[in-house]
């Protein structure tokens, strides 16, 4: 695998829009024709390298490159669009967008996400060291698909309406989450470590979800059905499992009624 650096040299004084910057842009490219490749500040047309010094050749194809981005990346939006392969490594925090409509590789981002990371996600990994914001792994506003595949891993916390419309694919969230996680959700799984705030699994129809922590207000439409003991990403415990939410309509399959599930460690 090759390796290519991107460092901020020039802040953009407007937000960056550099949806370029990923394995399946990159890859066949030298580190020239990597700067020429283009960019958006605001509404004005420039390239990479006008913001970034670009440092080694990409591998042939996206699976055989890895990027690398120095620097001050706050204002920069759209890393890792698109992407279907390869790596990328976000070494401070960035803006909006981030491996949004990804269907592979790996992006791993060692500071905080703004809103819309993981957009309709269809594969891949999505590694955030730090915090992400809004909408992580949701629908895109006005639409109803949102994340169908892949994997999201938070360490710290997660804003709101997180997995909205979900069908599949895991979220893992090792910190707090705020309100409308899972929203319509039609599938998938969300792992909070911490505590989750109210509208829990609003409107759900099937999927997953996990709460170590606490639930600030429980959804009325879910419905207490015992409790159980799950072992989850090797730690053992006793969960309350609710189903619901009992104001949607539920599909059946064989004839049994399928649910959302909530578990709520005891």
């Amino acid at each position: 695998m090759e390796t290519v650096t991107i460092t901020m040299k020039n802040l953009p004084t407007l937000y960056l829009e550099a949806d370029t910057i990923s394995p399946d842009a990159f890859a066949g490219k030298t580190a020239a024709q990597i700067a020429g490749l283009p960019a958006f500040e605001g509404n004005v047309p420039t390239t990479l390298g006008a913001y970034f010094t670009v440092s080694g050749n990409a591998g042939a194809t996206a699976a055989d490159t890895k990027i690398v981005v120095k620097g001050d990346v706050k204002k920069v939006k759209y890393l890792g669009f698109k992407m279907s392969a390869g790596e990328l490594v976000i070494e401070g925090s960035t803006d909006l967008y981030v491996g949004a409509w990804m269907t592979g590789g790996k992006i791993l981002a060692k500071g905080d996400v703004a809103a819309f990371a993981a957009l309709a996600m269809k594969g891949g990994e999505l590694t955030v060291e730090g915090n992400a914001g809004n909408y992580l792994g949701a629908a895109y506003r006005g639409d109803w698909r949102g994340m169908s595949g892949g994997k999201i891993v938070v360490r710290g916390n997660a804003g709101s309406d997180i997995g909205m419309y979900m069908t599949g694919g895991e979220i893992t969230v090792g910190g707090d989450v705020d309100v409308h996680a899972l929203t319509h959700a039609e599938g998938g799984k969300l792992i909070v470590k911490g505590n989750a705030k109210s509208k829990l699994g609003g409107q759900m129809v099937e999927g997953t979800i996990i709460v170590f922590g606490s639930i600030e207000v429980m959804m009325p439409g879910f419905k207490p059905n015992g409790e159980v003991e799950l072992e989850i990403e090797g730690t053992k415990a006793k969960f309350a499992h609710f189903i619901g939410d009992m104001g949607e309509r539920h599909k059946k399959k064989k004839g049994v009624v399928q649910y959302g599930n909530l578990y709520k460690k005891i």
